[in-house]
């Protein structure tokens, strides 16, 4: 079937906006790309300390230059769920290489936070600013010229994205994702998400909602519920990065270890030794990034990656803007209802038949472009093969002609309050606009003290400023959600309005998050008063504000100078904090391609 004509359009302008950006990014691997391994130009001592712990065979097969040598980048630690299997996986990986005919070493670790344990603490305004301590992490295990290729070992929130964007500083390797699986499915995701509203209205105590919580995450693997963890799995998979079906098989099963065996066997084989080079150069173009944009659109996937998929764009020279999101999500209809979007949690959806039942769909839609490089090779068709020719539960996963929702589940709002993206994938109709007076607040723990007091028992916009990237790192405020549900369940209009984030768990409460420019940098939330009449409007695409004319106000100082924050490591990031750039722009340190300055920057 043929492209989508807005689709094609859409990769057609990010390739012309992108033009000179990916021109030198592309020459910049050219230039990187050796004649024969890099290794083979090392000093003697210097290939003596890289070969130093490898047995007497490998260290003649890497001296020899005959054999490829493959980087694992290990993003192990055994606190997170998610990531404890990666434990026992550089073994598995180092016996699969060698038999398609390699070494392989582990070359570095990176940094692994979780942010469902640091939600609402000091430790979560680290959280986006480690992506892109993750991304320097992977430059420097993957800087000592030793290597051919790299295994990225990484699920989570920033881990992933923050992996590939190290990786693609290296576009000459060839580079597959490597996931470990979400645990079985525990206390449906429903039941844990009325249990915590019951106790945020004060009706159950504190026992119960611990009981619900270790019953939902109770095992390794990653969360099952539908937030930027899962989103990663699907996204980069529908970019051809992982080998076809790998997202969501469960942890210690057969299945998964073939998987893993079968991403280091196709890395091995498509280094620049053998006949099948594919650098990761080729795989992450435009038409890949769309391709992971349209299969978080038609997921309701992570509002995250409205920040990740721009700075991992702009690592492979590419401008990804949130006006493209925006316009593909016109045209891709939502074919997935996974918790919180609905009932069903990533293991209903696996079964129902999971990424290849859904690329497969996409593509006979015209919606994804088949004639792309992925890690196995060429065209996505691949990641289709073995899908069920129907739904096995068209309540979690339909097909393209009979979707939920005609159109995706990320949009971007935009008005005298700047741009913010917001989710409405799951929100009710009733709830796709709220008119109703501000409530500002400074912080999360303000707005929640405010609750705690009775003092929010009313329609209400709560603007929560000053939660930006430059502020004090934009953690995720999904603390609000209990809370702002409680007085939603009571028949009031809210909606939440904030430069901070509210995570891949957010959409069940009107919200207008990473709103740009931030509040601390002069934006105009930090114009908002309380009272003030706003307008968040997710079917026009507008945020309002009557009767006000912002620019005859001065700003609002932050209570907290972003350079006087301490504790929980919060000082060392200071300087990340200063240079990181505006939310729509990928909230990175690093210098991103853009088309055009916003009018009010």
């Amino acid at each position: 079937m043929s492209i989508h004509p807005v689709l094609a359009d859409v990769t057609e302008r990010i390739a012309t906006r992108s033009a000179a950006s990916r021109s030198a990014y592309l020459e910049r691997v050219l230039m990187a790309t050796l004649d024969g391994p890099a290794r083979g130009e090392l000093g003697c001592a210097n290939f003596a300390h890289g070969a130093a712990a490898c047995d007497p065979e490998e260290k003649l097969q890497l001296r020899g230059a005959q054999r490829p040598n493959i980087a694992i980048v290990n993003a192990y630690n055994d606190m997170l769920s998610a990531h404890q299997p990666y434990g026992r996986y550089p073994t598995q990986l180092k016996r699969a290489v060698r038999e398609a005919g390699g070494v392989a070493q582990v070359a570095g670790g990176v940094p692994a936070m979780c942010d469902g344990i640091t939600q609402g603490r000091a430790g979560m305004e680290l959280s986006l600013l480690s992506r892109d301590v993750i991304a320097m992490s992977t430059a420097i295990a993957l800087s000592h010229d030793m290597f051919d290729g790299a295994l990225l070992l990484g699920i989570c929130d920033k881990i992933v994205p923050g992996l590939l964007i190290g990786a693609l500083s290296f576009g000459q390797l060839p580079v597959a994702l490597v996931p470990a699986g979400p645990m079985a499915s525990g206390l449906p995701n429903r039941e844990k998400s009325l249990v915590r509203r019951r106790h945020a209205a004060g009706e159950v105590g504190i026992e119960e909602l611990r009981d619900a919580e270790a019953a939902s995450y109770h095992s390794a693997g990653t969360c099952t519920f539908y937030g930027t963890a899962n989103s990663n799995q699907l996204v980069v998979e529908a970019m051809g990065l992982h080998v076809p079906g790998a997202a969501f098989v469960n942890p210690g099963t057969p299945e998964r270890d073939a998987l893993t065996a079968a991403a280091a066997r196709a890395v091995t084989e498509r280094t620049a030794l053998g006949e099948h080079f594919t650098p990761i150069a080729e795989v992450v173009d435009e038409k890949a990034i769309v391709n992971g944009v349209v299969a978080l659109l038609a997921t309701g996937g992570s509002t995250n990656h409205t920040m990740h998929l721009p700075a991992i764009a702009a690592a492979a020279g590419i401008a990804l803007t949130w006006d493209d999101f925006d316009e593909l999500s016109a045209i891709v209809p939502l074919l997935a209802r996974i918790y919180p979007n609905g009932a069903a949690d990533v293991n209903h959806f696996h079964a129902a038949g999971g990424t290849r039942y859904l690329i497969g769909e996409l593509l006979d839609a015209g919606l994804l472009h088949e004639d792309v490089t992925t890690v196995v090779g060429d065209g996505l068709d691949a990641y289709r093969a073995g899908a069920p020719a129907v739904t096995g539960d068209p309540e979690v996963l339909r097909p393209a002609a009979d979707p939920f929702a005609p159109d995706g589940g990320i949009r971007v709002l935009e008005g005298p309050l700047g741009r913010a993206v917001t989710k409405v994938s799951a929100l009710t109709p009733e709830r796709r606009r709220v008119t109703a007076p501000a409530r500002v607040f400074d912080s999360q723990a303000a707005f929640l003290a405010a609750f705690d007091r009775d003092e929010l028992n009313r329609d209400l916009v709560a603007v929560v400023r000053f939660q930006g990237p430059r502020a004090n790192g934009m953690p995720e405020l999904h603390k609000l959600t209990p809370a702002l549900g409680v007085l939603q369940d009571r028949g009031h209009h809210v909606a939440l309005v904030t430069d901070g984030r509210m995570s891949g768990a957010s959409g069940t409460i009107p919200a207008a998050i990473h709103c740009t420019p931030e509040a601390a940098g002069g934006g105009p939330l930090s114009r908002i008063k309380d009272d003030d009449m706003i307008v968040l409007d997710t079917e026009a695409g507008t945020l309002d504000v009557l009767g006000v004319d912002l620019s005859t106000r001065p700003p609002a100082l932050p209570t907290v100078d972003p350079d006087t924050v301490t504790g929980t490591g919060r000082e060392l990031f200071a300087g990340l904090r200063s240079l990181i750039g505006a939310a729509d722009a990928g909230a990175s340190v690093f210098a991103a391609p853009r088309a055009e300055e916003p009018a009010w920057a």
